[in-house]
């Protein structure tokens, strides 16, 4: 048999799960932009706004950047 194994395609779908993920909190980003009521987050000086600093933030470090997002836009799922 030739090909991938299965346990090669886990990451691969991971990593396709996450790009998507990203997408989907850019563009929900920018429609909460375009409506006037922008998903914001601010920490100290750190502050995130923008549908870009969403989506880089969430590309480097989604396992952070994606409940921030739930939270900051108010789908909070760990209520």
């Amino acid at each position: 048999m030739t090909g991938l194994p299965p346990t090669a395609l886990v990451p691969i779908l991971v990593l396709l799960l996450a790009l998507g993920i990203d997408t989907w909190i850019y563009a929900d980003a920018k429609e909460r932009l375009r409506q006037g009521n922008p998903a914001s987050f601010s920490f100290g000086s750190l502050r995130i706004e923008t549908p870009q600093a969403w989506f880089l933030g969430s590309l480097i470090l989604w396992v952070v950047f994606f409940p921030l997002y739930l939270t900051a836009t108010g789908r909070n799922p760990f209520r």
